[in-house]
């Protein structure tokens, strides 16, 4: 069975091996499996297996010298809600590698009676990262989803964004016997286990060049570029085109345009939790909580600069998540005529474009994309999801607001 990104299927075998799987060798892949809560955080470094930890301490998960890794679904501890299997490449920024250099790669899937499905991964660009694929509980049964999602920043980001911390740190002969940490040394020993070594910061070694502009796929993550000590200001566009004007008697009866509102759910890192957006004049603050603002509402999408969404980058680290949406405030849901191109833009960081380009709903409220903070900076992701109201998008991705019925002024 050949798998698509985001298809899932039952897994009706205890024993499974899942392979990495690639025509070239000019470029050195290492894979790792994090074994996750329901939060799909690690319990803890030992949850992390991969060469440094070949063997998780239940026997449920095993990373052999090929890069296959071995799981035994019967052994998975209860704590254990999801297995999440990724790749990175070693020294990526160094080399200046990423997984566009590789074509043809597959992930595939074997059972005790011979292969069970194959995930051809394709299409990458500026990523260092890729989480492969998820096993996880469903009902009390084992599923595969062919997760397919890219990150940049490596290693580092991989494991800041399952909860382990990564600290910059070079080994040093301990003066006594330390306690067991991650080995990440290139050997393939578990008797040496220190600290994980990331690439020196980046006023230490030259940066590798970046692509001017990134078009993100739906679930592809990118992380924006921290330079020194914090981010700069990040601009998040939207434009829309407006469908051409239609003539004759029964054009007076008939909306010909469209108003699309720019907006964001945010929750900051205090627990506070809310809403910017033009309906109900929340614009929001951009040097005090929640350092999120909305310049101003385009309500006839003739305005050249679109709306415009900025987060003070100097804050980054009060911010837990945004999520960006639009919502159309009147005019038909035609998505394919509006044509919205939401740009996220970041000093240093290549300029990411979000298509809403999935056309065909008829639901008023497009959630676009997704920024998480992981270790300080803000990975985004390319949503693009349809729902009838900003109510039902809040609980797909549990925010927990009230709403109400509003108007503009």
């Amino acid at each position: 069975m050949e798998l698509g990104k985001g298809q899932k299927i039952p897994l009706n075998e205890n024993f499974l091996t899942i392979k990495f799987q690639r025509p070239d060798s000019a470029l050195e892949i290492d894979t790792a499996a994090f074994l996750t809560d329901e939060r799909g955080k690690v319990a803890g470094d030992e949850d992390f297996v991969f060469y440094g930890n070949a063997r998780h301490n239940s026997g449920a998960v095993t990373h052999n010298d090929d890069d296959s890794i071995d799981i035994d679904l019967s052994r998975i501890p209860r704590h254990v809600e999801k297995i999440s299997l990724t790749a990175t490449i070693y020294e990526a920024d160094k080399r200046r590698q990423n997984f566009s250099m590789i074509k043809g790669a597959v992930l595939k899937i074997f059972g005790t009676r011979g292969e069970i499905a194959t995930f051809p991964l394709e299409n990458f660009s500026v990523e260092t990262a890729i989480v492969l694929g998820e096993v996880y509980r469903y009902k009390g049964a084992w599923k595969f989803n062919a997760k397919g999602a890219g990150f940049s920043g490596g290693l580092a980001a991989l494991c800041n964004d399952f909860g382990i911390e990564v600290k910059d740190v070079q080994p040093q002969p301990p003066p006594e016997p330390p306690k067991p940490k991650i080995n990440t040394s290139r050997e393939r020993s578990t008797k040496s286990r220190e600290k994980i070594k990331i690439p020196p910061p980046p006023q230490a070694r030259e940066e590798p060049p970046q692509p001017k502009k990134v078009e993100l796929r739906k679930g592809q993550k990118v992380s924006l570029v921290k330079k020194g000590n914090t981010l700069g200001e990040i601009v998040i566009n939207l434009n829309w085109s407006q469908p051409p004007k239609k003539s004759g008697f029964f054009s007076r009866f008939t909306s010909q345009g469209i108003d699309l509102d720019l907006a964001c759910l945010f929750e900051l890192k205090d627990g506070n939790i809310g809403a910017i957006q033009a309906l109900g004049n929340h614009f929001g603050e951009l040097n005090y909580p929640p350092y999120i603002a909305l310049d101003g509402d385009d309500r006839t999408g003739a305005v050249a600069a679109g709306e415009t969404i900025r987060v003070n980058g100097k804050y980054a680290d009060k911010i837990r998540r945004i999520l960006i949406y639009t919502f159309i405030y009147e005019g038909a849901a035609n998505w394919e005529e509006a044509k919205g191109v939401v740009t996220v833009n970041c000093p240093g960081s290549p300029e990411l474009i979000v298509r809403m380009d999935e056309y065909g709903s008829r639901k008023h409220t497009c959630a676009i994309a997704l920024l998480e903070n992981v270790g300080g900076t803000f990975s985004v992701e390319k949503v693009v999801e349809f729902f009838d109201d900003s109510e039902q998008m809040d609980r797909a991705f549990d925010w927990g607001l009230r709403w109400t019925v509003g108007r503009k002024d």
